[in-house]
């Protein structure tokens, strides 16, 4: 389902803004953004040919290992991507469900989990 980038970008904060207040507390750090799709380089650093096949990506240092070193660093990232987002919706509730879905999956990663330990929550 396509939708206005503006209302896309809505629903991204919206799954900011319906995090618990105990891990809203924990971020640290971190920014989001919202691109149409993921750049050639991104698609060949997760060896995966398809744009639509990436729905979101953190990039960063997750909390459980920063060290006393992690100091003056860029803040770790969360891209969220719009198009294979909004492919795999029927109507809007769809899209705002798989968003929510995508940012709290990337947000795992800040905090530190593998991608077997999300599967498993």
């Amino acid at each position: 389902m396509k939708m206005e980038e503006k209302k896309f970008r809505k629903l991204v904060t919206e799954a900011i803004d319906e995090l618990p207040d105990s891990f809203k507390k924990k971020i640290d750090n971190l920014y989001v953004v919202v691109e149409n799709f993921p750049s050639g380089e991104i698609l060949k650093e997760q060896g995966v040919k398809s744009p639509y096949s990436i729905l979101g990506l953190y990039q960063g240092v997750p909390v459980k290992k920063r060290g006393v070193s992690y100091t003056n660093v860029l803040p770790d990232k969360i891209t969220i991507y719009r198009k294979p987002i909004e492919s795999l919706g029927k109507d809007a509730a769809q899209v705002k469900k798989r968003v929510k879905e995508v940012f709290r999956h990337e947000l795992g990663h800040h905090f530190g989990f593998s991608e077997k330990e999300l599967a498993e929550y």
